[in-house]
């Protein structure tokens, strides 16, 4: 026949995979953050204070989806934006107090979240699991 299998496809089971991580994610986490709003806030949280350009860019995502991203988490007061004073066109993205709770509140789920995702997987296969995926990122 044709020789394509959908089960055996990298793009497939990819998607599968995230499917099943974001259901756990979604069970876990409190506050309904998604994936993305949480690595905003977590990037945030580590890094501090930066343009809204440089946090998109530290969480791989676009302009218009990072936008999108920090103003959903500004309509939940949990982001705040103000203007750089060295430069009045951009914008700081900042954590604030409800945001630094609802993180902190957040991160030992999301390593639960990581366990359980990878709970089929030996120790061993799960490192390697990760030291793989990392090398096609």
């Amino acid at each position: 026949e044709h020789g394509y299998l959908l089960d055996e496809q990298v793009g497939y089971l990819l998607r599968r995979a995230y499917q099943r991580n974001s259901l756990i994610f979604s069970d876990l986490i409190p506050g309904g953050l998604t994936t993305t709003q949480f690595s905003v806030m977590f990037r945030l949280g580590e890094d501090g204070p930066m343009s809204q350009n440089m946090l998109g860019r530290s969480v791989a995502m676009d302009g218009a989806t990072t936008k999108g991203v920090v103003d959903r988490l500004v309509a939940r007061n949990l982001l705040r934006t103000d203007r750089d004073p060295d430069d009045r066109r951009r914008y700081i993205i900042s954590l604030t107090p409800e945001g630094i709770d609802m993180l902190n509140a957040a991160i030992d789920r999301a390593k639960e979240v990581t366990r359980t995702t990878l709970s089929p997987l030996k120790p061993a296969e799960r490192q390697t699991f990760l030291r793989l995926l990392k090398r096609i990122v």
